[in-house]
């Protein structure tokens, strides 16, 4: 069995820059490497690849069952865990209500 267009790359994809939520982003991407360059359409113009793997993209909810699911079938892969690594800052939402407590720490100043 030929191992050549068996390598992918495991990744948490970053946050969406159009939506100020974070829908998606915990999620772990395995992703194959293209084996066929992409070549243009001379009348179109568009990019192009006869390479169907590149149109895969399969989606975990961990790296740990990303790999397992690598080795299980004999993918070659590379983890990426640079956005893994970076910790998400746990948002505090308060209501508008919050700013009239009596226990305010801080007091209206205007």
């Amino acid at each position: 069995m030929s191992m050549q267009g068996k390598e992918a790359r495991i990744y948490q994809p970053a946050k969406n820059a159009m939506q100020s939520g974070t829908a998606g982003s915990s999620q772990w991407v395995l992703e194959f490497e293209p084996v066929v360059k992409t070549s243009k359409d001379p009348i179109m113009g568009w990019t192009s690849s006869s390479d169907m793997r590149q149109e895969v993209r399969l989606f975990f909810s961990s790296s740990q069952e990303a790999i397992s699911y690598a080795e299980r079938y004999g993918i070659i892969y590379r983890l990426e865990e640079a956005g893994a690594e970076k910790s998400r800052k746990k948002k505090r939402f308060l209501s508008y209500s919050a700013n009239f407590r009596p226990d305010r720490p801080l007091p209206w100043t205007h």
